[in-house]
C-alpha cells in the first residue's frame, strides 16, 4: 500500500515551526502550521523520518510519497527539495518524493530546479497552491516543464463549502479545470478529493486529472468519500493521508490517525469494489 500524500520537514523546521517560518518570511506556513484545534491538540505534528517509518509499518504502508509544500519563497523550496531527496537516498525502497517550486525562480531557475529534482529521483512536483503562492499567471511554465520531464503535478484544492480557518485560501475550482484542459499533456493530481471535483462530470471528462484522498476524514463524510470513489473510479483515485495532519481531532492518536484512516480506506475501497 502506498500513501501518496505525506509531508515531512527538516529538523530545524520541526523543532520550531512558527519561529522558523517567521524568520524565513513564510507567513502562510506560520498561520497554517501553528494552529490548535478546539480540542487543544495541534493541527499537525512534526515527526522525523524514523517516526514516519514506524507509523507506516504499524499502518501497513509500504511506501510514502513525500510532498513539498506551497512555500512563498524560492529558496525555501530549494532547501526543502534537498531534504526530501536526502530522505529518499536514505531509504529508497520506502520513500519517494515530489519536489516543490515557485515561479519567482524564473524560467532558467525553474528548469534547473525541476531537472535537478528529477535527477534526484523526484516523481512529480507539488504539493503546490498557486492561489496561495501568488503569481497565478506564471504557473503555466511549471505545467509545461512537468510535461516535458514526465512529472505529475499535485495541487492543493480547498472545498469551497468548507468552513473558514486561519490561513484558508480560496481555490476556485474552475481554475483547475482550465489548467487541465489547456495542458492535456500534464498529469494533475488534485488533492483532498479535488475539493469535491472528484464528483464533477466536468473534471472526469478530462483524462489528465486524478485525485488523492488526503485529509479525507476531515473534509468528507464516509458517505461522501464513497460517492467520490465510485464516481471517479479507483484508477483515478490515489490513497493519501496528509500525514502528519491530525486526522481525528477528538483523539490523541500518536500516529496522527494514520492507521485508523488506512483501516477506513480499506473498508471504503471494499464497498466500492462491490
Amino acid at each position: 500500500m502506498i500513501d501518496h500524500h505525506v509531508h515531512l520537514y527538516p529538523p530545524e523546521v520541526a523543532s520550531d515551526p512558527g519561529g522558523w517560518g517567521r524568520s524565513r518570511g513564510e507567513t502562510l506556513w506560520v498561520a497554517l502550521s501553528t494552529r490548535v484545534r478546539k480540542s487543544g491538540l495541534p493541527v499537525q505534528g512534526f515527526p522525523d523520518l524514523d517516526q514516519l517509518l514506524r507509523d507506516m509499518d504499524a499502518a501497513g504502508i509500504s511506501q510514502a510519497v513525500l510532498l513539498g509544500w506551497y512555500w512563498e519563497r524560492p529558496e525555501t523550496c530549494v532547501e526543502h527539495n534537498r531534504f526530501l531527496a536526502a530522505c529518499r537516498r536514505r531509504f529508497p525502497e520506502r520513500i519517494r518524493f515530489f519536489a516543490t517550486v515557485h515561479p519567482r525562480m524564473g524560467e532558467a531557475g525553474l528548469r534547473n530546479e525541476v531537472e535537478r529534482a528529477r535527477d534526484d529521483g523526484a516523481e512529480g512536483i507539488g504539493e503546490l497552491s498557486p492561489h496561495s503562492q501568488g503569481l497565478e499567471e506564471d504557473w503555466p511554465l511549471v505545467w509545461r516543464l512537468a510535461a516535458e520531464f514526465s512529472l505529475s503535478i499535485n495541487l492543493h484544492v480547498t472545498d469551497p463549502a468548507s468552513k473558514p480557518y486561519p490561513g484558508r485560501t480560496e481555490t476556485p475550482l474552475a481554475d483547475f479545470l482550465a489548467w487541465a484542459s489547456a495542458y492535456p499533456g500534464t498529469r494533475f493530481i488534485l488533492a483532498h478529493w479535488g475539493g469535491g471535483l472528484a464528483g464533477s462530470p466536468e473534471a472526469l471528462r478530462l483524462p489528465n486529472i486524478s485525485f488523492d484522498t488526503a485529509a479525507s476524514p476531515l473534509v468528507a463524510t464516509q458517505q461522501a468519500a464513497l460517492g467520490f470513489l465510485n464516481g471517479a473510479g479507483r484508477t483515478r483515485v490515489l490513497f493519501g493521508s496528509d500525514y502528519p495532519l491530525n486526522l481525528y481531532p477528538s483523539h490523541n492518536y500518536q500516529d496522527f490517525g494514520l492507521a485508523r484512516w488506512v483501516e477506513e480506506w480499506r473498508t471504503l475501497a471494499g464497498e466500492a469494489a462491490t
